[in-house]
């Protein structure tokens, strides 16, 4: 087998694990909570400990992600992760119940996982050859929808055979597990710049650098746009179903488990496939398809129907996604990409709660459905554009490709420990 294979698979199995224990256990906590309080205000103070955390750090993770070893910032966040949770485990067997222990285990929680993400994005081209990027990017979209839609299941299974303080080991057992199999992968080290580090200096310079380049920065404002206009169907349709097919249970399972289904059958296409060949297109493709299906969703009578767009509406997540990921892993310098894939994740953090302000309280004053048919218009009609002869041509000219000398110099061939 070739090297960079078993250090895919090994990289892939170790997200894995580590992915999964946190889903998890971030559904025993979210179950935990819901249990134990029943309040609305509960849930926003767990969803805020969840977001901002991860908004402070993001550009600041990006910057250490481009100066440090990538493969160690995984392994801290892992470990800092683990850690947080065992002491909150520990506590909750312990007797110490208090809830505002959750939510500082989740706050913390939250950090350092947006410590590591840059660095997760950020590491695979090191990895993988160019031409085999999109299918791991794929690949790992696969995964990662696998999770959501099995661990539900397993974390209210733990959550009621376990209760909530044994329930919260299952991160830890997974985060350790995630450690040691990364620990095995050698990485080739980045070129270090020849100053030395200087944190504002350096964020700086990420968003000059994401600003000044003008595929970046067309790719960052159509991923704020597309990500806003998602947020209605992210947190809109269970109330659709609730309010036009009915309250039962087995109907809002459905409904969170058929995007999920179709995510993973769309991962499992690209990942066989490997996508359009222009990433640019896949992009249109997968937005211009979401703004039809969301549209759909408002307009369709029937539940089956209504699960049927659903499913084919997630199928587009991993075209979406892997060729996001793709283009700035190919097109953006290596020393540079810890600090785009933050900007990435820092427009995710905010723009999605900023999305649910603004259509959350619309939705008590206009259907669901209405906003769904606008807003899923409105995202048809912004992907046009995308298939202009002028946005197509970027992903042949955009940036330098990793494989080009740029301001930072080429990949070092010696390896991390």
């Amino acid at each position: 087998m070739e090297a960079w294979k078993k250090k895919t698979i090994l990289f892939i199995t170790s997200q894995t694990l580590s992915m999964f224990g946190s889903a998890v256990v971030s559904f025993s906590i979210v179950w935990h909570i819901t249990l134990e309080t029943s309040s609305g205000v509960m849930m926003t103070i767990a969803t805020l400990c969840v977001f901002i955390p991860q908004i402070c750090v993001s550009l600041p993770a990006g910057v250490l992600a481009d100066r440090y070893s990538r493969k160690k910032l995984i392994i801290l966040g892992d470990a800092c992760v683990a850690v947080t949770t065992l002491a909150l485990a520990l506590l909750y067997i312990g007797g110490h119940t208090d809830l505002w222990l959750v939510f500082l285990a989740l706050a913390l929680r939250s950090l350092f996982s947006g410590i590591q993400a840059p660095a997760v994005g950020a590491i695979i081209p090191q990895i993988v050859p160019e031409q085999h990027l999109q299918r791991v990017n794929a690949l790992n979209t696969t995964i990662n929808s696998v999770s959501t839609l099995i661990s539900p299941v397993v974390g209210g299974a733990v959550l009621a055979g376990l209760g909530f303080g044994w329930s919260l080991m299952v991160d830890t057992v997974t985060a350790i597990s995630a450690i040691f199999i990364l620990s095995l992968m050698t990485v080739a080290r980045l070129p270090q710049a020849e100053e030395p580090a200087r944190p504002l200096a350096d964020l700086m310079e990420g968003l000059r650098y994401s600003w000044s380049n003008q595929f970046l920065r067309y790719l960052l404002i159509y991923y704020a746009v597309t990500f806003f206009l998602v947020s209605p169907a992210s947190f809109l349709t269970p109330l659709l179903v609730e309010r036009t097919f009915g309250p039962e249970v087995w109907r809002l399972s459905a409904n969170e488990m058929s995007w999920s289904v179709g995510s993973v059958i769309g991962g499992v296409a690209v990942s066989l496939w490997g996508g359009f060949k222009n990433r640019v297109f896949s992009l249109g493709v997968s937005m211009l398809s979401w703004g039809v299906t969301f549209a759909l969703l408002g307009l369709v009578q029937h539940f089956w129907a209504y699960l049927a767009v659903m499913l084919i509406s997630g199928m587009f997540l991993p075209l979406f996604s892997s060729a996001e990921m793709t283009l700035v892993q190919e097109k953006v310098e290596p020393a540079m990409m810890g600090r785009v894939f933050s900007m990435i994740q820092l427009i995710v953090s905010i723009i999605m709660p900023v999305g649910m302000l603004c259509f959350g309280p619309l939705a008590d004053v206009v259907s669901v459905q209405t906003i769904l048919i606008a807003s899923g218009g409105l995202m048809a009609v912004l992907a046009l554009p995308i298939f202009s002869r002028k946005m197509l041509s970027f992903d042949e000219k955009a940036g330098l490709s990793r494989g080009k000398r740029g301001q930072y110099g080429q990949p070092a061939e010696a390896t991390e420990p």
